[in-house]
């Protein structure tokens, strides 16, 4: 395969994330859409470019596997609620690539051997690859920090934090029923802590084994931190003494020492007890403690109504540039360690 080649690409699902990812296919100057896989009936019939606000394309949507899995394409960008593995082996073995923006693949050697094992027969069969990215984890975890500790030789802490500002964000149910904001404050739910353990402790032990970095366990825990006075946000009200803010840390230890870390920071307002957390707008601000100190900070400069038409393409972008790279590479589980640099590809 060369570079000159225009890759056939098919979508698979169009949630948020997938319909930027369909759009910025179909817009792509070295990419054809060959097909798209959609879960609701609603959508099914309907042209691709109808889906994401763009003139018809003559690709169809379908909710058919089988037709998909049939259909000839250089990869699939596999972006559903959840990971079908059946679906993804057949896709491989067909002879399709994936990149995905589902995080099961970020660090093989602690996937379930048996799962590992069937899709890397699906890659051998097909002599396919697939790949999960996204903004984060992915981008923040893995191809922003890597670079950065580079430059060092002593890494005595990496720490990742992660900002998200809510108050502009109008979803009652989400921030108070789900999230917990504006309630009084109690133990952490360890649940949540573990479920975001799960994704991005993959994604950081990917890391640690491309350092050298040996991590006895991995540990996760939550915090919440009340307002200091009533507050009012988009969602409705945040009353002094309830949930303003809330973190959750992902800890990689040696010899119960933090290594490697990441931290959740998600507020409705930066008006909160813990003024330790340090609260700033959206981003992320990586520090590196070592013999090359350094903090780098990640803001997004666009206003709070613009913000949310934004950021899926943070994801859905990324995991449309390393189509290229992905298609190129040997067969198997492949890991931003293991790739070519991501390159966007824009003439």
């Amino acid at each position: 395969m060369t570079q000159a080649k225009s890759l056939r690409i098919i979508q698979w699902a169009t949630g948020n994330i997938g319909t930027r990812a369909l759009r910025r296919v179909i817009e792509h100057p070295a990419m054809e859409l060959a097909g798209l896989w959609v879960h609701s009936p609603d959508k099914a019939g309907a042209d691709a470019g109808s889906l994401c606000g763009l003139p018809d394309t003559g690709v169809i949507a379908t909710s058919d596997s089988a037709q998909i899995i049939a259909t000839p394409a250089d990869c699939v960008l596999y972006m559903p609620q959840g990971t079908d593995f059946d679906v993804l082996c057949a896709l491989l073995a067909s002879g399709k690539n994936v990149v995905t923006t589902r995080s099961d693949f970020h660090h093989p050697r602690s996937m379930d051997p048996a799962i590992r094992e069937r899709i890397e027969e699906a890659c051998r069969t097909g002599q396919t690859s697939i790949y999960c990215t996204g903004s984060s984890p992915g981008f923040s975890t893995e191809a922003l920090t890597i670079p950065l500790v580079s430059m060092s030789r002593r890494l005595d802490c990496l720490t990742i934090d992660e900002f998200a500002d809510l108050t502009s964000r109008n979803s009652p149910n989400l921030l108070f029923n789900v999230m917990g904001f504006g309630a009084v404050p109690g133990a952490f739910d360890q649940h949540r802590a573990d479920h975001v353990k799960r994704d991005f402790a993959a994604s950081l032990s990917q890391v640690a084994d491309a350092l050298n970095i040996a991590i006895d366990d991995w540990q996760a825990f939550g915090e919440y931190s009340p307002a200091t006075r009533d507050v009012q946000i988009a969602a409705g009200a945040v009353k002094a003494g309830t949930i303003a803010a809330q973190r959750i840390t992902i800890e990689g230890r040696c010899s119960g020492v933090p290594r490697l870390r990441f931290r959740a920071n998600w507020y409705a307002s930066s008006a909160i007890e813990n003024t330790d957390w340090n609260l700033r707008e959206s981003g992320w601000r990586i520090r590196i403690k070592g013999d090359t100190p350094m903090e780098v900070n990640i803001t997004f400069p666009v206003s709070p109504e613009d913000y949310p038409s934004i950021t899926p393409g943070f994801t859905a972008h990324r995991a449309v540039n390393a189509i290229a790279a992905v298609c190129w590479a040997a067969p198997g589980i492949r890991t931003t360690v293991d790739l070519p640099q991501v390159a966007a590809n824009f003439g």
